[in-house]
């Protein structure tokens, strides 16, 4: 079957439309839709052919995993494991919407997204069309709707043109975006670390993030030494670490000069010089005198 584009701003042409993108779906075909953010391809998540049929259509290799739409906040927990409150409160403050968040993958899923190690990437798209489609198909692994490297597609004659007669069913519904934070990407924080941390910027600003849970790290950002949120006495250690004796040392620097050494030297080697014989004695204990003497007077400065 050639590919087919529908008009769903129009009832009759909405119904044919979803009835036909479910089919091509199941038959794991890649279909487009429209999102909150941009167009999207999409196909059966849980098919492996299907995910690398969508990752070929856009010149795409498994290095990139798609991410996947779900129909529900409450999918999630069937998804993913190790969801933590932080990522938790996220998604319900900001679901559906342009939010993305990468989670540890529910081991016992049969899936390949790609080259994912082990994690997934969440969203709810805040788009009644789509909304609708997954509530027929569920879950489904979906990216832009362009080719990798090119503009991404915010209508459907733009999603077209790049993709062709590699995508089934089109389901068309005006152009994206429909205002400037939705001309945005959906913006992904990843989840899987001890800290929630945004990975890239997009429809979700860091200070809307950080108003639901103030600790997420932005873009580029490392988290901080843990030992300032704690007891403060650990920065106060040092500075009490009584190193402070080291003013003595600084009081007796002054002394260090080579002519208390040189004076202290004079006295042993006269010392020495007097327990041998007169004779031969002088000169080489003076000598050895002076060579072990800077040894004990350098061993303090060190």
């Amino acid at each position: 079957m050639s590919t087919v584009v529908y008009d769903c701003s129009i009832a009759s042409q909405r119904a044919e439309g979803l009835a036909h993108a479910k089919k091509a779906i199941a038959q794991k075909q890649t279909i487009v839709l429209p999102t909150d953010t941009v167009y999207g391809i999409a196909a059966d998540a849980f098919s492996p052919v299907a995910v690398a049929t969508l990752l070929a259509a856009k010149g795409r290799g498994r290095s990139m995993p798609p991410p996947v739409l779900i129909q529900r906040v409450q999918t999630m927990d069937g998804l993913a494991v190790d969801i933590t409150d932080d990522a938790r409160k996220l998604a319900e403050a900001f679901w559906p919407g342009g939010l993305t968040i990468i989670f540890h993958a529910q081991p016992s899923l049969d899936w390949d997204l790609g080259d994912a190690f082990g994690t997934v990437a969440l969203r709810m798209p805040d788009d009644e069309l789509a909304l609708d489609l997954l509530t027929l198909t569920g879950p489904l692994a979906v990216s832009s709707a362009n080719r990798t490297g090119q503009p991404t597609g915010r209508s459907v004659a733009e999603a077209r043109e790049q993709l062709g007669e590699a995508v089934e069913v089109y389901l068309g519904e005006g152009d994206r975006p429909a205002g400037a934070e939705a001309s945005l990407p959906s913006t992904i924080v990843d989840a899987t670390g001890e800290r929630l941390k945004v990975v890239r910027s997009g429809a979700i600003s860091i200070e809307r993030l950080r108003s639901i849970v103030p600790s997420v790290l932005d873009v580029g950002e490392e988290a901080a030494d843990p030992v300032p949120e704690g007891n403060p006495e650990p920065a106060e250690v040092p500075d009490a670490a009584v190193v402070e004796p080291a003013e003595p040392v600084t009081d007796a620097e002054p002394v260090e000069p080579a002519e208390p050494v040189a004076d202290a030297e004079p006295m042993v080697a006269a010392t020495k010089d007097a327990e041998p014989a007169p004779d031969a004695g002088p000169v080489a204990p003076a000598a050895g005198a002076a060579a072990a003497e800077p040894e004990r007077a350098s061993k303090p400065d060190a």
